[in-house]
């Protein structure tokens, strides 16, 4: 199996926890050093202090191809907007200007685009055509959507309930709460901007900590789902998923193996009642109904949808927590929830929407622009006639390991006592070599 000299996210399953922390860390980071209140004239000092903490640059002078076969809104405006901060910039390929797999196959289209460009935001139909573009890509390959995953869409859900400390953080210890004569609660936003305006340094201190939440999710299996099934569980998490009982409304096998494979499926529930999931939610979300290409499924998904609308009245008599939370992908539509909810004090939908595009710039710094998802150090080879960046110390993954092992040092359950066997007479060999010398 050849091993990819560059890291992609295809979908959250493929990050082990460390690494998907790094990236909502640094979406929190970007998010801090770009936050126009910062410097209230709405541009930087014109003497930058040498402490002074700016957004990382790591796309300068680098370029992103974004490969949309589907429409979008927040997610190229997002990408778009990352690409400029980032200093790089992003070149927008719709369905009139690109057809992976029509006019030109799939793999001759990842090699030519990843020759021009230094990473690809890909928005395909079905997943299929994803993971070969990033089979055959010589960059990076983040998946923009796909017809089973939504990475980005899940990194924005997680740092916006991240942000929520003051409803979902993890309470402080008894002895450290202020008392008389000490100091008081931690300082605001405009109190930190005075700080910051007379130090010229930017903190670049981790999201808050979250308690173990219980989330509800209301609607459709589709592909926000799916990559909530393999992240919130890893997360401390639990899901209780309420879908009609039709099996094409449940996770494909494709999904739920990945599932199973992460030991996630301890941790969620799968029912038909959306009272039953939201007993007891935290956050309930819910998400569209229809998605892109269902519209001739629409009369009779609305009919299997009946009772499912997000309302005050379901969460109250499913026995929900009183300071629950709401969120929502968008677009969204009243008959999945009402506005009293959707506009009302329950919703986190914007602020979501909002971190969208700072975690999609941290997995353009990260994944793009710096290719390192450990915090390795590396060094540029040359590789194929182009620099390229590789870490200095490179391990290989335990399955190419397994693959380059010769067959002498796997050892198998039915040569357990024969190789301890040897290894004694080794040994013994070994003692009398030293008494003859």
């Amino acid at each position: 199996m050849a091993v990819s000299r560059h890291p992609n996210l295809l979908t959250l399953a493929d990050l082990t926890v460390p690494q998907i922390q790094r990236l909502l860390n640094n979406a929190h980071v970007l998010k801090t050093t770009s936050t126009p209140w910062l410097f209230p004239h709405g541009a930087l000092p014109a003497k930058r202090s040498k402490k002074l903490r700016l957004p990382s640059q790591s796309l300068f002078n680098k370029s992103i191809a974004m490969l949309f076969s589907k429409r979008s809104t927040r997610t190229r405006v997002a990408a778009e907007t990352s690409a400029t901060i980032l200093g790089g910039r992003a070149l927008f390929l719709g369905r009139e200007d690109i057809q992976l797999g029509v006019n030109e196959s799939v793999r001759d289209s990842a090699r030519v685009i990843g020759g021009m460009c230094q990473g690809i935001f890909a928005r395909v139909g079905d997943h299929s055509e994803l993971a070969e573009l990033a089979e055959h890509s010589p960059v990076p390959v983040v998946n923009a959507l796909s017809s089973l995953w939504h990475p980005t869409q899940i990194l924005a859900d997680l740092m916006t309930l991240h942000e929520h400390t003051e409803e979902f953080g993890v309470p402080p210890p008894p002895d450290s709460l202020p008392q008389r004569g000490q100091r008081g609660p931690p300082p605001n936003k405009y109190q930190i901007r005075n700080q910051l305006q007379k130090k010229a340094k930017v903190p670049t201190y981790e999201l808050p900590a979250l308690r173990p939440l219980t989330i509800a999710y209301v609607g459709d299996s589709a592909n926000v789902l799916h990559d909530m099934l393999v992240t919130f569980p890893r997360f401390g998490h639990s899901m209780r998923v309420a879908t009609p009982a039709d099996k094409k409304y449940r996770a494909p096998d494709a999904v739920w193996d990945r599932v199973v494979e992460l030991e996630c499926d301890k941790h969620i529930k799968w029912v038909t009642d959306p009272k039953d999931a939201v007993k007891g939610a935290d956050v309930v979300i819910t998400d569209t109904w229809i998605s892109m290409g269902q519209e001739d499924e629409a009369a009779q998904r609305y009919k299997d949808f009946a009772g499912y609308q997000v309302t005050e009245e379901l969460c109250r008599l499913g026995g929900a927590n009183p300071d629950w939370k709401f969120m929502h992908c968008l677009p969204r539509k009243q008959s999945e929830v009402d506005d009293e909810v959707f506009y009302g004090p329950r919703s986190l939908v914007f602020p979501e929407a909002d971190n969208r595009k700072w975690t999609i710039a941290s997995v353009f710094d990260i994944i793009i622009g710096k290719q390192d998802l450990d915090g390795n150090r590396w060094q540029k080879e040359m590789i194929d006639g182009q620099n390229r960046l590789v870490p200095q110390t490179r391990t290989l993954p335990q399955v190419v390991q397994e693959e380059v092992q010769s067959p002498g040092e796997v050892e198998s359950p039915d040569n357990t006592n024969t190789s301890e066997s040897d290894s004694e007479s080794d040994s013994d060999s070994d003692v009398e070599d030293k008494k003859t010398n």
